[in-house]
């Protein structure tokens, strides 16, 4: 798939209304990186599972999809290491 890069990013909202979350929803739902968006009860909004080519790439999406869409306030990324566990097979 030439995916071999993972991140979950954190994501916070600078407004919290259902306009918003739908406006984050559908941007998230029109990129190919994005593997998995969930709304979760935490300080953030959402937690997102990233996937991408490699670091370069995902600075990319970083910067150019997530960091243009006008209801993001904050964004905060936990870069995969390895993955002794994953049953998502």
């Amino acid at each position: 798939m030439g995916k071999g890069f993972a991140a979950y990013v954190a994501v916070g909202l600078s407004e919290h209304t259902k306009m918003a979350q739908e406006a984050f929803e559908r941007a998230m739902d029109a990129t190919s990186d994005v593997a998995e968006c969930h709304n979760i009860a935490s300080a953030f909004e959402y937690l997102l599972r990233v996937e991408a080519r490699d670091l370069n790439s995902y600075k990319r999406f970083h910067t150019e999809v997530l960091g243009t869409v006008p209801q993001v306030n904050s964004i905060t990324s936990y870069i995969v290491m390895g993955s002794p566990k994953d049953d998502r097979a």
